[in-house]
């Protein structure tokens, strides 16, 4: 059986997973690139960081973003969500709250999913330079669609 998902259920995957691709446009031209997030429900919006680049830059230009996540058993198995939202880069207190918030939040998925218990970013996510500040930003939620597949055999 194939369907939609329903609100709550695109909420659940989201918030029991970290690794997701991130979609921008670029000179008109899609890009995909993976991403370590954290979803929080309290805010309705996914928080990640990364160093200077490409993404950044061109998130900067124009704001509309898409996520997906997927959870995949089998071909007959599976949830994939997508969300549709706004970048919002993130300074000063804001950006350090909102990068503890990320490491902890990763942190209980992981031990939720995997019973690993992380101390460190670096252990989940991907390692900037220390003398480079993380650009540490915001998707808000402007849509949250869903589908998945369940075969009981």
């Amino acid at each position: 059986m194939r369907r939609n998902m329903n609100q709550e259920e695109c909420k659940a995957l989201l918030g029991q997973n970290y690794i997701g691709r991130l979609s921008y446009i670029s000179g008109g031209h899609p890009f995909i690139v993976p991403i370590t997030f954290y979803y929080d429900p309290d805010t309705h919006s996914i928080t990640s960081y990364s160093s200077e680049g490409h993404k950044i830059q061109e998130m900067r230009k124009n704001t509309s973003v898409c996520l997906g996540v997927d959870e995949i058993a089998s071909i007959a198995n599976w949830k994939s969500i997508l969300v549709q939202g706004t970048f919002e880069e993130l300074s000063r207190i804001d950006a350090k709250h909102m990068l503890h918030e990320f490491s902890d939040g990763v942190k209980k998925v992981i031990a939720t999913i995997y019973g690993e218990h992380p101390k460190y970013i670096s252990e989940f996510s991907a390692k900037i330079d220390a003398e480079e500040a993380p650009i540490v930003f915001r998707i808000n939620i402007n849509e949250l669609t869903g589908k998945l597949r369940v075969t009981n055999l």
